[in-house]
């Protein structure tokens, strides 16, 4: 990492650390690195964004919601707490009954089973053993993608109303049929579509 870069995840940190556990909306930060970061290196910190979702991602911020982030410096110091113990994992196995609590599949299908975080790890999820869910393989993989998935149909709900509000049949057409999808195949059930 260069040297600018790493004194830019510093100026953020720096503010972070200055309001330990308090909920920080993305333009208060980004307001004050900016002026910060350009006040002590004449400099412009271009993409601050990514910058705050990177610290997010590596576990030195949590993601309270959209565009809100906060530091624990509790949660920074002890992140090796956050993976499940071996004994943890067994405990969930066993509560799930060795079996994906999505498509109810197990070992003795033939599949391979993991223990995932209920509310991920980048938004706060603890490794308490009622934080935790047997998935298989391939549920795991879809609910890492579902957040992608959320988005595209908020989009298209988006759309929709917009095409429905001025008339627009066609462009309507197209994402009722994409979000009808969306239905058949029960992917994002709790985002709602008022047809």
């Amino acid at each position: 990492m260069s040297e600018d870069k790493e004194s830019q995840m510093d100026i953020i940190m720096e503010y972070f650390k200055s309001h330990p556990k308090k909920d920080i909306p993305h333009p208060e930060v980004v307001d004050w690195v900016t002026a910060e970061y350009k006040h002590r290196t004449g400099k412009v910190f271009r993409d601050p964004d990514r910058a705050i979702r990177k610290l997010s991602q590596e576990g030195y911020l949590i993601k309270v919601k959209k565009g809100v982030y906060k530091y624990d410096p509790y949660a920074v110091t002890h992140k090796e707490l956050e993976d499940f113990t071996p004994a943890q994992k067994k405990a969930i196995m066993e509560r799930d009954g060795y079996k994906c609590v999505i498509c109810g599949r197990g070992i003795k299908d033939g599949v391979e089973l993991q223990v995932d975080h209920i509310r991920p790890k980048d938004l706060g999820g603890t490794n308490s053993i009622e934080n935790g869910e047997t998935l298989c393989a391939q549920h795991n993989i879809q609910k890492k993608n579902y957040k992608q998935t959320e988005s595209g149909k908020r989009y298209f709900i988006r759309l929709y109303e917009a095409a429905k509000a001025n008339g627009d049949k066609e462009l309507q057409k197209f994402c009722a049929q994409i979000l009808e999808v969306y239905e058949k195949n029960g992917v994002n059930g709790h985002i709602v579509w008022k047809k």
